[in-house]
């Protein structure tokens, strides 16, 4: 991965909703199109651990899913592996940018605040998150190139 990685963040979107509507949830949606179009080598394990995000927890109604897998991409990217590693601070403010931006675009980051008076299964809800996973890829494809100086990997 070099400094001129490019991403086509209408093919990374359309990716990710398609995902999302053939029936992997937020979360899963957005760790799904980050791997394939920065072709990571990261195992079916990465999608796999972010499934208990959808539903803001497993359904507990607290952060956005798609929210929490875009936090989940960050942290491939800029988090820490030893203790007390000090690269932790730019984990946190690429992560605070994304939870900052899908707050003013979506609303809020809470799920249940987001989906209120929605139908768990219903369109209504289904198009308004795959909105926020449209949105929350391409944010956070968006941040990961704004900040490949500082890539872990």
């Amino acid at each position: 991965m070099g400094t001129d990685f490019v991403i086509d963040m209408e093919e990374l979107q359309k990716d990710a909703v398609e995902i999302f509507n053939s029936g992997f949830a937020c979360s899963e949606s957005i760790v799904y199109a980050i791997r394939k179009h920065f072709k990571l080598e990261l195992s079916d394990d990465a999608i796999a651990m972010s499934s208990g995000f959808p539903w803001g927890l497993g359904g507990g109604g607290c952060i956005c899913g798609a929210l929490a897998g875009g936090t989940m991409m960050l942290g491939y990217f800029f988090g820490r592996t030893k203790p007390g590693d000090p690269k932790i601070s730019k984990c946190f403010e690429v992560c605070q940018e994304l939870h900052d931006d899908f707050c003013k675009h979506c609303g809020a980051s809470c799920c249940r605040v987001l989906t209120r008076k929605m139908e768990k299964n219903s369109p209504e809800r289904k198009a308004q998150c795959t909105e926020f996973v449209a949105f929350t890829v391409k944010r956070t494809a968006e941040i990961i190139l704004l900040n490949q100086n500082y890539w872990n990997r």
